[in-house]
């Protein structure tokens, strides 16, 4: 279930290259502008332009994504954009706009021993 919102986003990603009618008319029900723009920010975090991941996971944001998955997903990932740019005040901040959106929010095993940024979430979440 955690991972649905993200498969819906790929997914959605994908297929809309597609010119094929049908699927171009039901995608617009799954995947909205917000969502499409957080897939977009994550793919530019994991190649490494965190300036256009930034930017386009806060229009993520201020689209108003649908679900909470996917908004603690973009707040996630903007605070690992801060963490690695130095940024570790907004990094704090955005770990915890993601846990109070989700109090049970954690990260994977692999985010979790990343040694910039998980150390950072692990202060914040033993704060709340």
């Amino acid at each position: 279930m955690r991972g649905r919102g993200l498969v819906l986003i790929l997914t959605g990603v994908v297929l809309a290259g597609c010119g094929s009618g049908p699927l171009r008319d039901i995608l617009p029900a799954y995947i909205g502008a917000a969502e499409q723009q957080l897939a977009k920010g994550i793919r530019s975090f994991e190649e490494g332009d965190y300036r256009q991941a930034q930017q386009q996971i806060q229009a993520s944001l201020d689209g108003k994504l649908k679900t909470k998955y996917d908004q603690v997903n973009a707040h996630k990932y903007l605070a690992f954009v801060y963490c690695v740019t130095n940024r570790e005040r907004q990094c704090r901040d955005e770990f915890r706009k993601a846990l109070e959106i989700d109090p049970s929010f954690d990260l994977d095993k692999t985010e979790a021993g990343h040694p910039i940024w998980g150390p950072v979430f692990r202060s914040v979440k033993a704060k709340k």
